[in-house]
């Protein structure tokens, strides 16, 4: 697989219009099970065809479980610079319930290891919104990051996507449903904490100390292009998005036959003003209402503006410098507002 991915990086390196790499991100899976001779055979191959930045971010995740004090050891050795770290809860409870194999204890461990040799780049995920999630011990989770010195936290309300174990165990009554009224107020005390404790809520679910907010989650929203290698990986390049045929065995043969199995979707120009919207709104940036008129014409900047006054009126949006704002009262319902502008 390691040497498919690198040669998936010399077929496909010329993607990108910039060879200056601002970010690398490891990801999907687990990437954590590479050892450092994988990990360097890909920088290797990296290095051969882009320039990586001198302050890029590179990304690992990784599960609690997979980051002992040896493997973190390791991973130092590496030009890895920041680690991001599924912890999920601090509760043995929750984790049991999300069948999760570290428990809490690990959790904590491993953001203090890493601490401790020298990563002070950590971003963890915490999930609100669960069944038996009270408030008070979701305070507690959000406070237990801030006590372990944590700069970047994405936090998820739990969604119950269909056919899925998780949906089967609710229709048949063995787990409570989710409580949209419960997530409303647990997002409401992780923004407000979070806030106070020194953090920007640059994105709905994203939130970074300064110089902390996380440069390849940006480029996503901000619409930058970027190149996705292996199984799944998805890229775009401001017209098409594309991905990989997710099957490994597939993958690798076609990579061996130096005809990646790739799949296309030329954006439409509605795709791309919907996008547009649904990513800004999301974000501290917001949507700028000039570039709009720029790329898309006068009067599909009238319509957004037009859509929008009544979630303006309801201070939900705002409108400054020409670039429309998701207020805090509106994040909560940045995707319903930003599907009601869309052009359809």
């Amino acid at each position: 697989m390691v040497n498919a991915i690198c040669n998936e990086i010399e077929l496909r390196h010329n993607y990108l219009n910039e060879k200056t790499l601002q970010s690398i991100y490891f990801g999907g899976g687990t990437p954590s099970l590479l050892n450092n001779e994988h990990l360097l055979q890909i920088f290797k191959t990296i290095e051969k065809y882009f320039i990586i930045a001198k302050d890029a971010e590179i990304t690992l995740e990784a599960n609690p479980d997979d980051l002992t004090e040896d493997k973190l050891i390791l991973l130092k050795q590496t030009p890895i610079n920041r680690l991001s770290i599924g912890v999920q809860s601090f509760f043995d409870a929750d984790l049991k319930w999300m069948n999760r194999a570290h428990n809490a204890n690990q959790a904590k461990e491993s953001i203090a290891f890493a601490s401790k040799i020298g990563f002070d780049n950590i971003t963890i995920d915490l999930i609100y919104g669960t069944p038996g999630l009270t408030n008070i011990n979701w305070q507690k989770n959000i406070e237990t990051a801030i006590s372990l010195n944590v700069n970047h936290i994405s936090s998820y309300a739990l969604t119950v996507e269909p056919k899925t174990a998780l949906a089967t165990f609710i229709e048949k009554g063995t787990y409570s449903n989710t409580n949209d009224e419960q997530a409303a107020e647990q997002f409401d005390i992780l923004t407000n904490t979070l806030n106070e404790n020194g953090f920007i809520h640059y994105e709905i679910s994203n939130f970074g100390k300064t110089n902390f907010i996380a440069k390849h989650n940006s480029n996503y929203w901000k619409g930058k292009q970027y190149l996705g290698i292996g199984p799944s990986a998805h890229s775009f390049d401001n017209k098409s998005r594309s991905w990989n045929v997710a099957n490994n065995v597939k993958y690798m043969e076609a990579i061996k036959n130096k005809l990646p199995s790739i799949t296309v979707e030329k954006l439409s120009e509605n795709n791309l003003i919907n996008e547009y919207i649904m990513t800004g709104l999301r974000t501290i940036w917001g949507c700028d209402l000039n570039f709009i008129e720029l790329e898309f014409g006068k009067n599909e900047k009238q319509r957004i503006i037009k859509l929008a006054n009544k979630y303006i009126l309801t201070e939900m949006l705002t409108i400054n410098n020409e670039v429309l704002i998701t207020t805090a009262k509106g994040k909560f319902f940045a995707d319903g507002i930003a599907s009601d502008l869309f052009k359809i």
